[in-house]
């Protein structure tokens, strides 16, 4: 089953599975490492944001944009 990343749980590592949006935001995530088929996992979240590791570097992203990335 797939839920976007702003739902997953702090810790546990996922795998992604569709990334969301239009051309330019998948385009954008592509180039800081969320690529389908990838892990990621979320280190914490701060107000509306997240911060999360992806491809051995630590990102942040908005919890929008964390919307379009399903794992």
């Amino acid at each position: 089953m797939m839920m976007p990343l702003s739902l997953a749980v702090i810790g546990e590592e996922n795998t992604i599975k569709h990334i969301g949006g239009s051309p330019e935001v998948r385009s954008h995530l592509a180039d800081m490492g969320f690529v389908a088929g990838g892990s990621v996992t979320v280190v914490t979240t701060i107000g509306g944001n997240m911060i999360v590791n992806v491809k051995d570097s630590r990102v942040a992203i908005s919890k929008e944009m964390a919307s379009k990335i399903l794992v």
